[in-house]
């Protein structure tokens, strides 16, 4: 029994002995660790509390189902037949066969009445001689073409169905945010009802390098085909008409573009009611801030649009727009480029008011402007072109015409031989007479494909002369 006793006491003393041994080896490396840590970082490391609520609720995932079930019915595939010149073969002229050929486009569109209403891409049908629908229902129309801005790259058709078509709501572009989920919706490749899915990367964005677009730039797939198709948010709601994608290859490698749909739908109403588009004009020139911009312009902001000249007669000068202004805000829109402000003016019309807020002298006051109609237009082999005053008219003995302002320096020296200068008067193109640039804007546009352009002036001997162009 002895025996027993001591041995579990000498057991139990053992394991008192290796436990105190452990406990204070393992605190002498707890303590030189703390202590090596504590020379290289922080005391405190800042964390986030914050509970990843989208991977906790599945109710707050995108629901691209929902979106994708709206898009698809309302979005067209498009067919362009235009017939072009191709080159003559040995065989067309031993068959004494034409050289013309028929050459067969493909796009998309979105339907945006129940009376079948259409709008795409402008070059989705340029120089079409026969423009067929096809819905996603298979059934097959042809459609009129009921005007195109080139500029925006928005074209308007038409077809006569039998029913009520399914039809998307325009949303709101200007609430569209950077990093929303959006669904691209068209044919890409003929492949009909594809839906891609990514975010908007960016917004404002200009692609021409004249700060004259403001594209929604996304991340969503786009390719060849799906040119007039819908870039809708995840209510379904169009907020935008695909149009490009950056690629050297030509198919999509990361980005592509769309025309909000602020600027689609003022376009398209534009067409409806008066068959063109009616641009409002703020009337100013310049350029966006940088750094580089402010210390050459000895300003302290880098952001906004500098104004370097008003122009006269316009709703800015009248509003008290000065050069040396900095543009910050029109409305509630930011302004930090050109885009900015060349894109937010493509929604609104002449007469509108809007609210400019600018820097002056590091003061900042908000201006009401009254948008007016363009008073210049760039005439194709003439060069810039304005109204001409009654005064004008009345010198060169005329009722109507407009006045040559100045001249495309690639023909001023033809023009000049014939007797042609800047400040002679344009009376007819095409046989149509000018009252205004709006009617030269009209003449060129409803020129056929291949009709000749003939500009009638009035020289400076007083006479009318024809001038006909391919």
């Amino acid at each position: 029994m002895k025996k027993i006793i001591t041995l579990v006491f000498v057991s139990a003393l053992g394991g008192l002995l290796t436990l105190g041994g452990y406990k204070l080896f393992v605190e002498n490396e707890t303590q030189a660790i703390a202590v090596e840590q504590s020379s290289e970082f922080p005391m405190f490391v800042p964390t986030s509390n914050t509970v990843n609520t989208l991977n906790s609720n599945a109710t707050l995932t995108p629901n691209f189902v929902e979106a994708a079930d709206r898009s698809i019915h309302s979005v067209v595939h498009v067919k362009n037949t235009a017939i072009v010149n191709a080159p003559t073969s040995m065989r067309d002229y031993f068959y004494g066969r034409s050289s013309q050929r028929a050459q067969v486009g493909t796009g998309s569109g979105v339907i945006i009445s129940p009376t079948g209403y259409i709008v795409t891409n402008n070059h989705v049908i340029k120089n079409a001689n026969e423009i067929s629908i096809t819905l996603n229902n298979n059934k097959s129309y042809m459609a009129e073409l009921i005007g195109t801005d080139e500029t925006t790259d928005i074209a308007l058709l038409k077809i006569e169905a039998d029913e009520d078509l399914p039809f998307m709501a325009f949303g709101d572009s200007d609430n569209a945010k950077i990093g929303e989920w959006v669904l691209a919706v068209g044919n890409p490749f003929n492949l009909n009802s594809t839906v891609t899915a990514g975010i908007i990367s960016a917004k404002s964005r200009d692609l021409s390098g004249q700060n004259m677009q403001s594209f929604i730039q996304t991340d969503a797939a786009v390719n060849p085909g799906n040119s007039g198709g819908a870039l809708v948010n995840t209510n379904g709601d169009l907020i935008g008409i695909n149009t490009a994608i950056s690629s050297q290859t030509g198919s999509y490698i990361g980005y592509s573009f769309a025309v909000p749909s602020n600027i689609a739908r003022k376009i398209v109403n534009d067409i409806m009611e008066y068959g063109n588009v009616q641009n409002g004009i703020l009337g100013v020139s310049g350029g966006a801030l940088n750094s580089e911009a402010a210390e050459k312009l000895e300003v302290n902001s880098t952001e906004g649009f500098y104004v370097s000249e008003v122009q006269e007669g316009t709703g800015a000068e009248k509003a008290g727009i000065q050069s040396g202004d900095i543009i910050r805000k029109i409305d509630n829109v930011e302004i930090n480029k050109f885009s900015d402000l060349s894109g937010y003016l493509k929604t609104k019309s002449p007469d509108d008011v809007v609210n400019v807020t600018l820097l002056r002298d590091g003061d900042e006051e908000t201006l009401p402007v009254t948008l007016l109609k363009p008073s210049i237009y760039t005439l194709p082999t003439i060069g810039l072109i304005k109204n001409a005053s009654e005064k004008e008219l009345k010198r060169s003995k005329t009722e109507y015409g407009v006045k040559i302002n100045k001249l495309d320096e690639n023909y001023k020296s033809s023009w000049n031989k014939n007797g042609v200068e800047e400040g002679s008067i344009i009376t007819k193109i095409n046989g149509k007479k000018l009252y205004s640039i709006d009617d030269a804007q009209d003449a060129i546009k409803t020129r056929a494909v291949n009709e000749p352009l003939q500009i009638e002036v009035i020289n400076k001997e007083g006479e009318k002369m024809v001038y006909h162009f391919r």
